[in-house]
């Protein structure tokens, strides 16, 4: 933002730098030397952190600054910022410095992978980083050069096309590649590409043009002439075959800047800023490097542009480039004390990213690059004390000074610590708020940042940069009340509600409420502009109104997503209402989930479709549950379809709005959509909760449809299942409050009174039900024909002819026509059931003769049993000698024992232990006692024959090995773990 003297504004005077100034931006270090100097320092340079020293004996010593600690066995070493340095190369020319004169200049590439050195009698040797052996450059022999313009695309392992400017004027092309065979030469070629006619070329810079790969811009600098060059390169089939900048220097016209020509010669030099690598870390806006040429008039600097047209390149630098007068440098004092009257030019200078560094007078003195200041000025060098001048490391962004004897370092120290206040002084905001450091510099930023555009009416752009600044909130929004922009409040409360942190709830309601009703207000205003088609103030027409709306309305409801939490819910309402929004009433409902407010919303005004919208979105049962009294009344179709899709409702809350609409519903039971929904639940959802069974029972029952077959089917349904789900007690009153029999009927079936069945099917002269009814107690068959009998009363009571209610009475086959007399009336004429008597007569007939020859089968049979039993008494088994006891094979005859009709004997003792084992606990505790009561021998008589015979027939009963006993014994192992497994192996 460019400065506008007109505007009357001036920066806050009393703004405070936070920043330590305590220490100096700059500081001159002398690096102590722990060696002795056996000859001065002629040239040197320093660039990636490698410094390359040259002595006046042709040697030249090479320092790696990061590799402090890396000893390769020469003893030369220096201090340097307090770590001990190795020289890890020491170098010398091919020949003594009396055949080719002594070095005078050295150049190093930004890389430090290249090295020139140019001796007094015109001699040039190359060094690359991996040799140790100059190689001489016999195409540049007698050429003195000045100063070198290295390729933009460096590093690599040749020096590619690069620029030389010599001291009689001409600027050369060459391009140098290392070789290890003796008879080539380094350089592939030297070309004369310019001549500058006015001295010595002191500088050559070349660059790039972003997005331009094949364009080049030169600087070229003289004694009295700064060239800036333009243009496109000149192709070669290979690289390193021939020229590159001919092309250029032929087809463009330098835009030239001269300084008047003074009879006192001066020092001349051109400075390059270094390189920005990280623009963000750095806080610089962008990449462009910046340029300073000193001259005898003083130091000409100014950006290197690069976006712009390469036509009006050139002029547009040096339009916008100014001079730093020698006049500026401080005169320096005499030993009296007092200011010399000659003021003595500078001998030299270098550029840092904010900074001019100068060395006069044996002073270093820094000036500001923004505004000509001088921010350090530090006598470095005694009266008389010659240097070799100040160097730069492009690439690390270090500063040095070389004298014939001693080494120093320009040590920098947040060197853009007052750039911000700069910025702000020149009004230029954006470019102060990046420099800006502290909170409270950025603060200061801000503030008069904004002022300044309130001053220019961006009210706007001024509202953004208020919210970032500590400005008293009541005066700024007092400010854009007083001068009507509300859409500028608006963007500021914003602001300010972003940066209230959480804990300040209070303040972020209040600005939310705010910001609230500024955009009800906005939209209102807008939509009667639309709607009245009146012609803005400013010229917009009715369309661009409306994308405004549209615009408006989005940031609206960005605003409403994003600050939802610092909103209340009845305040917004209320300010939304008042304004009669009802868009963006229900957005911000739905937005905060509120989707009972919406849904109360649209019932309210009977928008059931759009109630049903909102409706279909919602998960939470309870909107479901408060909602469907009135949604079943008027949609009940499309809530059902929503409450089917709902599998966590409780069918048991919704019961209510079910039976009120069935209350007020006159739909068949197909079309009803109570029944549909309760089905649903019970056939999907497998509910068997009772009161959703009672309810749809209820409706079947109620309904007025003489058609009993939905109820009957529900029923039978449930009878099917394992489980009856409905009250039988409330479904049977219901059915015959409704005059529902046949349901009655299967209810009464389903609780096993089929008396009651029978006789509420009888009341109602439901015979053919009745009769079904009688047959269902199948397996009761007194029951049946107790039943029966009721049916036969009936049906003998209503039928006018005997002879079709006793067919009819055939169908069971429990009855008899002596069951049916008493049922019939008195004077009912035999005839009419003779062949009913006389076939029942015949078949008790046939049941006598069957019981007289069953009863003859008896008598047989008893008898057989007694000869059966005589035969017993005879019976004896033969015990052959030697045989012995099933269980312990000793001789069976040895003691007492029992032998059994299978043929197998056990000793009486082996037996009762087996059978002790055996039998169960009551049992096994009777045998012990009457084999203690016999053996003890105290009883006699009777008494001891029952025990006896009573222990025989425990013990005796059955065989262990072939009754019951051994069937019961069958989870038992077959081979015991006391066995010996060997005996059971095949």
């Amino acid at each position: 933002m460019a400065l506008d003297p007109s505007s009357g504004y001036v920066a806050a005077s009393n703004l405070q730098d936070a920043t330590d100034a305590s220490l100096p931006i700059f500081d001159v270090q002398r690096v102590r030397l722990q060696f002795d100097i056996s000859s001065d320092f002629v040239a040197a340079q320093v660039a990636n952190n490698v410094l390359v020293l040259a002595l006046s004996t042709g040697r030249m010593l090479r320092f790696d600054l990061d590799n402090a600690e890396d000893v390769d066995g020469i003893p030369d070493r220096l201090m340097y910022m307090g770590t001990m340095l190795t020289s890890n190369t020491d170098i010398d020319l091919p020949k003594r410095p009396a055949e080719v004169g002594v070095i005078r200049r050295m150049f190093l590439d930004p890389s430090a992978s290249h090295l020139i050195v140019s001796t007094t009698q015109g001699e040039n040797y190359y060094l690359h980083t991996q040799s140790r052996q100059p190689k001489p450059l016999s195409r540049l022999k007698g050429v003195h050069v000045e100063s070198v313009a290295w390729n933009p695309s460096l590093p690599s392992s040749s020096t590619r096309e690069i620029l030389i400017g010599a001291a009689d004027g001409n600027v050369y092309e060459t391009y140098i590649e290392t070789s290890t065979e003796f008879y080539r030469r380094e350089e592939k070629y030297r070309q004369t590409v310019y001549s500058t006619q006015d001295g010595a070329v002191t500088g050559l810079w070349v660059d790039t043009l972003p997005g331009r790969p094949d364009f080049r811009r030169v600087l070229v600098a003289t004694q009295g002439k700064l060239l800036h060059f333009v243009g496109r390169l000149g192709r070669q089939g290979q690289e390193g075959s021939g020229s590159l900048f001919q092309k250029l220097f032929e087809a463009e016209t330098p835009t030239i800047y001269e300084s008047p020509k003074i009879s006192i010669p001066a020092p001349s030099c051109l400075a390059i800023s270094p390189e920005v690598s990280d623009p963000a870390a750095s806080n610089l806006s962008d990449s462009e490097r910046t340029f300073a040429w000193l001259s005898s008039q003083g130091i000409y600097h100014g950006t290197l542009l690069t976006n712009l047209d390469p036509s009006v390149l050139g002029k547009k630098v040096f339009a916008d480039s100014r001079l730093l007068p020698r006049s500026a440098i401080p005169p320096s004092q005499t030993t009296g004390g007092r200011s010399r009257s000659v003021q003595v030019p500078a001998q030299s200078a270098v550029l840092s990213h904010f900074h001019i560094i100068q060395l006069a007078e044996g002073r270093v003195i820094a000036f500001n690059r923004l505004n000509d200041t001088v921010v350090h000025d530090q006598l470095v060098l005694e009266e008389g004390q010659t240097s070799l001048g100040l160097f730069c490391d492009q690439r690390k962004n270090t500063f040095w000074l070389f004298t014939k004897r001693e080494i120093f370092e320009i040590v920098a120290n947040d060197e853009s610590r007052d750039t911000w206040r700069i910025m702000l002084q020149r009004q230029q905001f954006g470019a102060a708020s990046r420099f800006a450091k502290t909170a409270a510099q950025k603060d200061a930023v801000a503030t008069a940042s904004g002022d300044y555009l309130v001053n220019k009416g961006q009210f706007a752009e001024a509202a953004a940069v208020y919210g970032k600044s500590t400005k008293p909130f009541e005066q700024v929004a007092l400010t854009f009340i007083d001068k009507g922009e509300q859409d500028a409040l608006r963007k500021y409360l914003l602001m300010k509600l972003s940066t209230f942190k959480k804990p300040f709830i209070m303040q972020r309601i209040m600005l939310a409420s705010w910001i609230t009703e500024l955009y009800m207000a906005k939209l209102n205003l807008l939509d009667d502009t639309i709607s009245t088609k009146a012609e803005l103030s400013d010229g917009t027409n009715t369309t661009e109104t409306k994308n405004q709306l549209s615009v408006v309305r989005k940031e609206y409801q960005d605003f409403i997503a994003r600050f939802k939490s610092d909103l209340d819910r009845k305040t917004t309402y209320d300010i939304i209402s008042s304004h009669g929004r009802e868009e963006e009433l229900l957005h911000f409902a739905t937005v905060v989930n509120d989707y009972n407010y919406v849904l109360a919303y649209w019932i309210q005004r009977e928008r059931w479709t759009e109630a049903m919208v909102v409706l279909r979105k919602q998960t939470d049962p309870e909107i479901f549950y408060k909602y469907s009294t009135v949604l079943m009344a008027h949609v009940a179709m499309d809530l059902v379809e929503i409450l089917m899709r709902q599998p966590t409702l409780e069918a048991r809350k919704l019961i209510p709005a079910l039976l009120n609409y069935n209350k007020t519903t006159q739909a068949s039971l197909g079309q009803n959509q109570a029944v549909r929904y309760l089905q649903f639940h019970i056939t999907h959802q497998h509910s068997t909760l009772a009161a959703v069974h009672n309810t749809l029972l209820s409706i079947y029952a109620s309904h007025p449809t003489p058609d009993e077959a939905a109820l009957l089917s529900y029923l039978e349904t449930q009878s099917a299942a394992q489980e009856q789900n409905y009250d039988a007690d409330f479904a049977l009153r219901l059915c015959i409050q409704h005059k529902r029999i046949r349901s009655c009927v299967h209810i009464y079936c389903t609780m096993n009174q089929f008396a009651s069945a029978v006789d509420m099917a009888l009341k109602h002269d439901e015979v053919e039900l009745a009769a079904i009814v009688a047959d269902r107690p199948d397996n009761d068959p007194a029951l049946r024909k107790k039943l029966w009998l009721r049916v036969a009363k009936k049906v003998i009571g209503r039928e006018r002819g005997i002879k079709s209610a006793i067919d009819f009475l055939k169908r069971c086959e429990l009855l008899r026509i002596e069951d049916l007399i008493p049922f019939f009336p008195d004077f009912v004429v035999i005839d009419d059931f003779k062949d009913e008597i006389c076939a029942a007569l015949e078949e008790y007939s046939r049941q006598i003769d069957a019981l007289k020859h069953e009863m003859d089968d008896s008598a047989s049979t008893a008898a057989h049993i007694k000869d059966d039993i005589k035969a017993l008494d005879q019976r004896y088994a033969i015990v052959e000698p030697g045989e012995r006891c099933w269980n312990c094979r000793l001789p069976l005859l040895s003691r007492q024992f029992f032998v059994f009709p299978c043929q197998h004997a056990f000793h009486a003792d082996c037996l009762g232990k087996m059978v002790m084992r055996m039998i169960g606990m009551n049992r096994g505790k009777r045998i012990r006692e009457l084999q203690a009561e016999v053996g003890r021998g105290v009883v006699g008589g009777a008494k001891r024959e029952r025990m006896v015979k009573e222990l025989d027939g425990l013990v005796g009963g059955a065989c262990v090995l072939c009754s019951e006993m051994a069937v019961k014994q069958i989870d038992e192992p077959f081979v015991l773990p006391t066995d010996n497994k060997d005996e059971w192996a095949l």
